[in-house]
């Protein structure tokens, strides 16, 4: 543990003088923290970051699809209610991506039907500056379940599921354009699975790179990986990495720094792990790290301000529905 650190400054006012000490919180590294609950527990929710505050939209809570958008404030650790998103009927979505570009929140694909199937290519933007929510290009192949990362103004939406249920996982990568609102095929994983983790690594000078470890190569327990690969922006290309240890899918992760952290998931289709795990693409390595306190598959992810949040999730496949909020710190 870090030892809290003083900032001292000195003021001046004539003959006298003030010494002010403020104290800043140090930081315990590689712990968990608690947040305040989701106000309606879901799983598989769509999360992003958009002007300070994670939006945690749709999600299934036990026995229907939402459209809800619930917001959660880290400075505040407090939530608020936002704009649902403008489905026809009582519908909502489960299994969407979702991905933030120059200030506008986009959710992508999942599925509107109890049981998953069949699968949506339907993309919602939201304007902050509007309050509402628009339609734009649909996804090329619709599916549910993919990991989305942004790379120089761009969403890649890597995998998925079909709604196929004795099918494969997708190997298919698209990328969409927000400025032209295009879609674009790029070339596939070497293993298709649905419900991969996904982090970019690298700058803008020196080229980006995508790792997509994990994810359900088929419909049935036995068929969760740990593969590993590794996407070249530059070239279109994909190569190999060291797999998971720990193969899994419907984890929470992100990057942090140059590490991609992945906590929970399932890798049976059975009781949700607690495994956390960090992941290097410089030294394509692997780290056990703190378990996450309440193990849960598929909750809603995202990272802020160099921590990770987990929001809701099942506690065993098609188990209870959490309301938990799990903030990691590395």
């Amino acid at each position: 543990m870090k030892p809290t650190v003083f900032a001292v400054s000195i003021l001046l006012v004539g003959a006298l003088s003030t010494v002010v000490v403020a104290q800043t919180a140090a930081v315990t590294h590689n712990t968990w923290a608690s947040g305040t609950p989701l106000p309606t527990p879901v799983v598989g929710a769509a999360a992003a970051v958009l002007e300070g505050q994670i939006y945690v939209v749709g999600g299934f809570n036990g026995s229907s699809y939402l459209p809800d958008t619930q917001i959660y404030n880290p400075a505040t650790d407090s939530w608020s209610t936002g704009v649902p998103l403008p489905i026809p009927g009582d519908g909502g979505v489960d299994g969407a991506a979702a991905a933030v570009v120059n200030n506008v929140l986009y959710v992508i694909g999942g599925s509107e039907t109890l049981g998953g199937s069949p699968v949506i290519n339907t993309v919602w933007a939201y304007s902050p500056k509007t309050k509402a929510w628009s339609s734009k290009a649909a996804m090329p192949t619709p599916r549910s379940a993919p990991a989305a990362v942004v790379v120089n103004g761009r969403i890649y939406v890597i995998g998925g599921w079909n709604g196929v249920f004795s099918g494969n996982g997708l190997a298919t990568v698209e990328s969409y354009n927000p400025a032209t609102n295009t879609w674009t095929e790029e070339s596939p994983l070497l293993v298709g699975k649905w419900m991969p983790t996904a982090g970019v690594f690298g700058t803008k000078a020196a080229g980006y790179t995508i790792a997509a470890p994990d994810g359900a190569a088929g419909c049935c327990p036995g068929n969760f990986t740990g593969d590993n690969e590794a996407y070249s922006v530059a070239t279109n290309t994909w190569s190999s990495l060291n797999a998971d240890p720990t193969a899994r899918a419907y984890g929470c992760f992100g990057t942090i720094g140059s590490e991609l952290y992945i906590a929970g998931g399932t890798d049976a289709q059975g009781p949700a792990i607690n495994v956390t795990e960090s992941f290097k693409l410089s030294k394509d390595a692997w780290k056990t790290l703190a378990p996450i306190p309440q193990a849960t598959i598929y909750p809603g992810w995202a990272t802020y301000k160099g921590q990770l949040y987990c929001f809701g999730g099942w506690d065993a496949w098609n188990g209870n529905v959490l309301n938990n909020v799990q903030i990691y710190q590395p």
